[in-house]
């Protein structure tokens, strides 16, 4: 993949790591094909990029001119089929393999046969959502972290049959938009979420005994294991029907020590699924 030259990439969903992956991969010179197939997603997609651009403006990351590059690399679509011209498609829909499925086998259809597949997964299994193509040498896992446009890490996970070019293009793309990488055999959860899985887990059983307060344990673990952010903090951007999704695949995996807590399940009950939704462990105002 030429440095110098723009490719194209698509990004099949518009959340909140869809549009922080399409906003990387548009300042690390990519044409970006962003799809969604609800047009409110992909209005709210593109007004958190631009709001994210000027940020980093603000905060001298960027100059005004590479913003507003960036900015114009984008373009909004509604279909899978849409993703035709990418050399590169990440998918960012949500953790649901039947989902998954249905968006792999759609694109397949739609885009040359030596395009590569990317699933921005967190903790499913890539051999099985790989299972949707017929070619499955062709998907790799890339697992950013939440926000996708500020994290540097990306976990590049193989699964059973997945190609050495799947591989390389991974690790291209990652290096063009200033990402740094590891590679990871597939295991369930991979190294990060396996790990983030149980101490946020633990925290909501710290908060269900009384152990602490929510804002006490997560500033306990920021200034005493040097943490950037709290559990808490994190799963509220996470989104806990998200988090409650992975435990669920690993306690299935990987047995009881992954059990969700119970109070983990009734918040999300209760739709207190996060700051996408104005409230989850905390409550954030509307203009946040």
């Amino acid at each position: 993949m030429s440095q110098t030259s723009e490719p194209t990439a698509a990004v099949i969903g518009a959340g909140v790591m869809g549009n922080g992956i399409a906003h990387s991969l548009a300042v690390g010179g990519y044409r970006v094909i962003l799809i969604d197939a609800a047009e409110r997603a992909l209005a709210r997609g593109r007004q958190t990029i631009e709001e994210n651009l000027q940020r980093a403006v603000e905060r001298g990351k960027l100059d005004q001119s590479a913003a507003a590059a960036a900015a114009q690399r984008i373009v909004q679509r509604r279909s899978p089929q849409d993703a035709a011209p990418a050399q590169l498609v990440i998918e960012a829909v949500p953790e649901e393999m039947a989902l998954k499925h249905d968006v792999f086998r759609a694109l397949q259809s739609a885009c040359a046969p030596d395009a590569i597949f990317a699933t921005n997964t967190s903790a499913l299994s890539i051999t099985e959502i790989a299972a949707a193509l017929d070619d499955p040498s062709r998907l790799i896992g890339m697992h950013y972290f939440n926000p996708a446009h500020i994290m540097k890490l990306i976990e590049v996970v193989r699964g059973l049959q997945t190609a050495d070019r799947a591989v390389t293009a991974a690790r291209e793309a990652a290096i063009r938009c200033g990402k740094e990488t590891v590679i990871i055999n597939e295991a369930p959860g991979f190294a990060t979420s396996r790990i983030n899985a149980l101490i946020g887990n633990e925290a909501f059983y710290m908060l269900m005994e009384g152990v602490a307060s929510a804002r006490d344990i997560d500033r306990a673990l920021k200034l005493g294991l040097n943490h950037p952010m709290g559990p808490f903090e994190m799963i509220d951007l996470v989104g806990l029907d998200t988090r409650l999704r992975v435990l669920e695949y690993l306690h299935v995996s990987l047995g009881d020590k992954f059990r969700p807590c119970p109070l983990l399940v009734k918040y999300v009950k209760a739709g207190r699924l996060g700051r996408k939704v104005g409230r989850g462990v905390y409550e954030y105002p509307a203009s946040q």
